[in-house]
């Protein structure tokens, strides 16, 4: 077990070693539902608990298939859980926000291919942290995620008030705009350790 404490591996993983802005894990979602806050608060909720689900899932079946001796099944069984949790959270916003569920559109199902997702699983498992360390890890990974994606967000929307040179609109402006995010992020870097 790793003697890491819980609140290094949280500031670890929200602010240092950002998922999103680090890593460039989750790039997919950042881009396409980073336009409007609402949106994405709510889909940096739902991503925060899939990686919940997934770090205890994964935690369970990594002791599992080390008992058993077939690790190498490990990246399958990943899978599997992330795609069945997915599918869960994809049908209790299907029922109980419709307007959200069409605002995410295609974005909610594509959490299932989220390099961010299996990355955390893959990333915990690798540390060897207990329990208790890859929940909080994974609730570090989320809100660092959430807060990758609000903070996208809330430039968006401004951007679209200020008057910006039609080279630099749309799709350019937004990689600009996610390149200084992450180097600013790379100020965090002495804090982990």
């Amino acid at each position: 077990m790793n003697q890491e404490s819980l609140g290094s591996i949280f500031l670890g993983a929200c602010l240092v070693n950002n998922f999103v802005l680090a890593y460039f894990l989750g790039i997919c979602p950042f881009l396409g539902v980073s336009g409007k806050l609402a949106t994405a608060t709510r889909m940096g909720a739902a991503v925060t608990f899939v990686m919940l689900v997934s770090s205890v899932c994964a935690y369970g079946i990594h002791a599992l298939l080390e008992a058993v001796g077939a690790p190498f099944l490990q990246l399958i069984a990943f899978i599997a859980v992330i795609a069945s949790t997915v599918q869960l959270v994809e049908m209790f916003i299907k029922k109980t926000s419709p307007a959200l569920f069409r605002a995410l559109g295609i974005f909610l199902p594509l959490i299932t291919t989220n390099c961010a997702i299996l990355g955390l699983a893959l990333f915990q498992t690798n540390k060897g942290y207990g329990f208790v360390q890859s929940l909080v890890y994974a609730l570090g990974a989320g809100l660092g995620f959430t807060l990758a994606l609000v903070l996208m967000a809330g430039l968006r929307e401004k951007l679209e008030l200020a008057e910006t040179p039609d080279v630099v609109k749309g799709t350019a402006l937004t990689l600009l705009v996610a390149g200084i995010l992450s180097i600013a992020f790379m100020g965090f870097a002495g804090m982990g350790s």
